[in-house]
């Protein structure tokens, strides 16, 4: 994974993450974007609505790195 020191991370718009408004799960390849999923229901404070859209910005992260995403929500990862 390429290190996001906290300057590069700064450096980032919004839309380069999972959660724009906390600033939370960057999507910028693919070892991000496994993170991302892996991590995603570590995130806190975060509404359902947030995750539903948080999760529609990690599928089309996926589909443009090219990471196979198996589950079709959310909800379904860990299962």
């Amino acid at each position: 994974m390429a290190e996001l020191n906290a300057e590069k991370r700064d450096d980032l718009d919004k839309g380069s993450f999972a959660f724009p408004k906390q600033r939370k799960e960057p999507l910028e390849d693919a070892t991000h974007v496994r993170n991302a999923i892996a991590r995603f229901n570590q995130v806190k404070d975060v509404s359902d609505d947030e995750r539903d859209e948080a999760w529609k910005r990690i599928k089309a992260a996926a589909k443009k790195h090219g990471v196979d995403v198996k589950e079709k929500s959310w909800r379904e990862i860990g299962k």
